[in-house]
């Protein structure tokens, strides 16, 4: 028998979550609505909000206050009772750059 290679994500996190608090705009098809982000990390966020069961993935921009801002597709991983755990699609080197000038200020 051959071991997979396939990759298997951990119970742990890669990337460390900080406290967001922030207002995200979430586009979705025929209109865009805000909603909160309970917090952020390098890989992505959790969002207090619960789009519809059918859909899988989401368009939010997201302004970081003396960071910048960014648009970014991203995938629904987890559902829970208070939201969704959202996982960013394809970041660019300037969307890093953006999150690690938010994100690096606040980690432990």
């Amino acid at each position: 028998m051959t071991p997979s290679t396939a990759t298997v994500r951990t119970a742990g996190r890669y990337h460390p979550r900080v406290e967001a608090n922030l207002m995200v705009l979430v586009h979705l098809r025929e209109r865009t609505v805000i909603a909160k982000a309970k917090d952020l990390s390098m890989a992505g966020l959790f969002l207090l909000a619960h789009p519809a069961d059918s859909v899988r993935k989401i368009t939010l921009s997201i302004s970081l206050p003396e960071a910048g801002e960014f648009t970014t597709d991203c995938t629904i991983i987890r559902r829970e009772a208070n939201g969704v755990a959202l996982e960013f699609d394809g970041l660019d080197w300037d969307h890093f750059l953006v999150l690690a000038r938010y994100l690096h200020p606040r980690l432990p």
